[in-house]
């Protein structure tokens, strides 16, 4: 019997892992010895669906590994809350604490929202801020981060200031009663868990972060309020976020009308590209034809 050669969506599994989930319902063979294949092309393929085979275990390695330590971290952090070691204060409790007992608050939030909100008084001092780097092994990052939703929710590439406990360590002695906030809850967290192995033992934590904060909670300065410091790209653009929703709700017709009509603008802007693609299509054509 001659040599049957290999069908092409098998010899595409070599040069892409996303189709190595089935290779029998890839192929429409039970296994690869099924196969009567040429040497060579045997001992290629074998090398290549052993390099698909290692590249997609250490992916896995690497999820596995980073689901380990997210796990690993919140257990840690969830400890200090339990053991008293970082105290829970709510953003009205932090806010009498700020205005009547005048204790420092820690704002650790980066600086594409620390720059649309802030609590009167506080020190910035980001945990992770935006990444502005453009090198080889930040732009594939960044072109990940909006692919992956980065441009829905306006997020940006974030990356850790190794710097953060010196600069602490520079505004803040380690006996200070120090409020530790970021937008959230979930980095500021992570913020006291680094500050109290450096030796802060009177740490106070704003659960819920400076989103769950009411109007007249916390005195706040900037051009946005608190819950909206969080938000943007095309959500925000749209109104398609969860603080925008409660604000409508309290606001009325008025507010929705407002992002109603970008909405519609957002479609005829869409309809006239399409058009527009059409026709220049045709003119293609017809130069081609001529």
């Amino acid at each position: 019997m001659g040599a049957v050669s290999l069908p092409i969506n098998i010899v595409s599994l070599t040069n892409s892992n996303s189709n190595f989930t089935s290779l029998s319902s890839t192929s429409h063979y039970a296994s690869l010895s099924s196969l009567q294949l040429t040497p060579s092309l045997t001992a290629t393929t074998t090398l290549s669906l052993k390099s698909v085979v290692r590249v997609q275990a250490d992916s896995e390695d690497y999820e596995l590994k980073q689901m380990r330590d997210m796990a690993a971290a919140r257990k840690r952090r969830e400890a200090l809350i339990r053991d008293g070691k970082v105290k829970v204060l709510t953003p009205r409790e932090a806010g009498y604490a700020v205005q009547l007992s005048n204790k420092p608050f820690l704002d650790v939030r980066p600086s594409n929202e620390h720059n649309k909100a802030w609590v009167r008084g506080s020190t910035w001092i980001p945990i992770f801020d935006v990444d502005k780097r453009l090198d080889a092994g930040s732009i594939p990052r960044k072109v990940t981060n909006f692919v992956m939703g980065g441009w829905w929710s306006g997020l940006p590439t974030l990356s850790y200031d190794s710097q953060f406990l010196a600069k602490v360590e520079e505004k803040f002695p380690k006996d200070t009663e120090l409020i530790v906030a970021c937008q959230k809850g979930l980095r500021s967290l992570a913020a006291c868990e680094l500050l109290y192995n450096a030796g802060y033992q009177n740490l106070f934590w704003v659960q819920g972060g400076l989103e769950a904060a009411d109007d007249e909670d916390l005195i706040v300065e900037g051009p946005m309020p608190l819950k909206f410091a969080g938000i943007g790209g095309v959500s925000e653009f749209l109104g398609w976020t969860d603080q925008q929703r409660a604000a409508a709700a309290k606001e009325g017709w008025g507010y929705r009308l407002v992002f109603s009509a970008r909405l519609l603008g957002v479609f005829l802007a869409v309809d006239a590209l399409y058009l527009g693609a059409q026709q220049i299509g045709r003119y293609i054509q017809d130069i081609r034809s001529h």
